[in-house]
Order: structure tokens, then C-alpha cells, then sequence
């Protein structure tokens, strides 16, 4: 591993200091040599060798940085996006990765024509319980899947006046926050949907923002079923899996961004293991049959960044390719447009 990439965090909120920094942190084959942060200087202590700035240009106009890690607010990741391309970087674009499909062409085909690397960071592709229902699915203890409910549900009944994610004026809503991750696990699961049904409410006192949906996917012969709340004091099961030949249910949720928020690293052994308590329950009575806990597949967010540094040096295609994450964002387009009408909506 002789190459080093220098790396830029365009933010220092949660998501720089609880996802990329930490992973940048542990990957040598990346060194994180700046961070924007406006006011503050909250990213000494993880990151000590990065140079704080306060404008987003002394990023851009820096020769030194190979890439850029856009992790602002929604409304942002299009415009600074663009202007990292430009100035001659690869992108990390954190989900969302627009607003619109119409940003998202725009910021695929700039990266195109500058001979660019852009993905999307779509960690939850990593996550514990994401991973094992693929592992099941893909051995085939369920037969034929016939209904999926996939279910990220959190308790949190006052609005943050702190966090622009619960101020009207510039939040996009749970949708575009949590529907990206449940959208994007079952388009890499499922592929595209035939058609759509999107519920979105606002369930909270005090706000505007959407912070519930309940998305259905339209596949032959499958409902897959993605739902979120933000006053769920008992959540559901993470992930429901009914085949004809068995089923599988998983409460709880991925360990890792948990642990992220403690200040554990994430090159501690065994850092992205479930406990045995937290596996999920796996029935078949079919040719395979199994009946009981079944082992939780280990968590693993570093390989978003092992991927990257191997996309980087031409040895291996990005995992989150950019035209995956349009398509996550026509989804949510086609969903918001099925809510406003109230009904079911091809996709074409």
C-alpha cells in the first residue's frame, strides 16, 4: 500500500466525526489534511494532523487534496459536489446523494467527462443485519420470497432546534435521510421495482418535516416494505423475511454506528460483531431446514474506504457506484410524487 491519498472533510457534524473520520483515521491509505469547520475546532482531537479552515475554497484551491468527502446538509452535496469536480478532486458524496435526478445526472456526467471518481457513501450496504439477510437470501433457506419489511424506526419526540435536520426551512425529511439507506438495500437485493406507494406524514408536534413513511416496492410476486418513525418507543423488528419455505426476523439495529459514537475505533477486533443476543431468528422447513438463532454476519463500514482506496488505484470498480444512487433518488422523487397524489405509481 505505497499510496496515500490526501483527504478533505467538507464538515465536522456527526457525520464526519462519528463515519468518515474515524474510517479515514484507520485506513492508511488515506490521511485527512483538512477539515472545514466554520467556528469551531471540534476535529482536533480525532483528526490532530488536519488543518482546520473556514472557507470551503482553501479545500478546493489546495493542490495537495486528491479527495473530497462532502458530508453537509442535503441541500448542499449537489453545488460543493460540483465545485470539488471542478477544481480537479474525487468525491464522497454522503446520502443523500442529491436532491433531484436531475443533480445527480449533472454530477455523473462532470465526473465523466473530468476523468473523476464519485460515489456515495451507503454504509448501511455494511451493516450487520443488511448483510446476513443477503447471506440468507442468497443461500436460499427461504425459497421464494414473497414479502420483505425492512424497518428503521428510532424515539425521539422533541425537535432539535440545534440540528438543521428538524428545521423546516432546510431539511429534506426522514425520507431522504433514512429512505435512502432502505431504498438503496433493497434496490441492491431487489433491483428496480415495477411500481410504488409512499405514505409520508408528520407525526411529531412542533415541526413540518416528514419524519415517518411507509414506502411499498412492487416486484412480481414480492412486497417489499420500508418504514420508518420518529415516535416508535418499542420498534419493530429490524428486518422481517417471510419465503415460502421459511422466515427470518431481526430486532435491533447494526452495532457499529453505536460503537462510532463512544469513541471506539473501528480497527478494535471484533468491532463490527453483534452479540449472540442480538441474532435474529431463522426458520425453514424446506430442503434446507434450520430452526433457531442464526450467527449475525459481522458489520464492516471500513470497507467502504478499503473499496475506495483499490477504486482509486484502478485495481477494483467503486461498490457505490453513482448511477445506483440516482436511482435511490428516483425512487424517493417517484415517492413523494405518489404521497402528493395517493396512488400506486409505475415505475418507468
Amino acid at each position: 500500500m505505497n499510496k496515500t491519498y490526501h483527504v478533505a472533510l467538507a464538515s465536522f457534524g456527526m457525520s464526519g466525526r462519528v463515519f468518515h473520520g474515524p474510517l479515514l483515521k484507520v485506513h492508511p491509505g488515506f490521511r485527512v489534511v483538512k477539515v472545514l469547520e466554520r467556528k469551531k475546532n471540534n476535529s482536533r482531537d480525532l483528526l490532530p494532523e488536519a488543518t482546520i479552515v473556514r472557507r470551503y475554497d482553501e479545500i478546493l484551491q489546495d493542490p495537495a487534496v486528491d479527495l473530497v468527502v462532502v458530508n453537509t446538509p442535503d441541500r448542499l452535496h449537489h453545488e460543493m459536489a460540483r465545485a470539488a469536480l471542478l477544481a480537479g478532486k474525487h468525491v464522497v458524496v454522503e446520502k443523500p446523494f442529491t436532491l433531484t435526478t436531475t443533480e445527480a445526472d449533472d454530477l455523473i456526467a462532470l465526473a465523466k467527462e473530468k476523468g473523476l471518481l464519485l460515489t456515495v457513501y451507503q454504509n448501511r450496504r455494511w451493516d450487520s443485519d443488511f448483510l446476513t439477510v443477503r447471506k440468507i437470501l442468497e443461500e436460499g433457506w427461504l425459497g421464494r420470497v414473497v414479502e420483505v419489511r425492512s424497518t428503521f424506526d428510532r424515539y425521539r419526540r422533541e425537535v432539535r432546534p440545534y440540528s438543521w435536520k428538524d428545521q423546516d426551512e432546510v431539511s429534506t425529511g426522514s425520507l431522504y435521510n433514512l429512505g435512502s439507506h432502505l431504498i438503496d438495500q433493497a434496490l441492491v437485493l431487489f433491483g428496480m421495482p415495477e411500481a410504488l406507494f409512499a405514505d409520508l406524514r408528520v407525526v411529531r408536534d412542533n415541526t413540518r418535516v416528514t419524519d415517518y413513511f411507509d414506502v411499498r416496492l412492487f416486484y412480481p410476486g414480492m412486497r417489499v416494505v420500508l418504514k420508518h418513525s420518529y415516535l416508535a418507543m418499542i420498534p419493530g423488528p429490524r428486518f422481517l423475511v417471510h419465503g415460502d419455505e421459511g422466515a427470518y426476523v431481526k430486532y435491533g439495529i447494526d452495532p457499529q454506528e453505536e460503537r462510532l459514537t463512544t469513541g471506539i475505533l473501528p480497527d478494535v477486533p471484533g468491532f463490527g460483531t453483534e452479540d449472540k443476543e442480538a441474532w435474529g431468528t431463522l426458520r425453514s422447513d424446506g430442503e434446507l431446514s434450520y430452526d433457531g438463532k442464526y450467527q449475525s454476519v459481522p458489520g464492516n463500514y471500513k470497507a467502504f474506504y478499503e473499496n475506495l482506496y483499490h477504486a482509486l488505484n484502478g485495481e477494483e470498480e467503486p461498490a457505490v457506484k453513482p448511477e445506483e444512487s440516482r436511482e435511490v433518488i428516483r425512487l424517493i422523487e417517484r415517492a413523494l410524487e405518489s404521497n402528493g397524489k395517493r396512488k400506486v405509481l409505475d415505475i418507468s
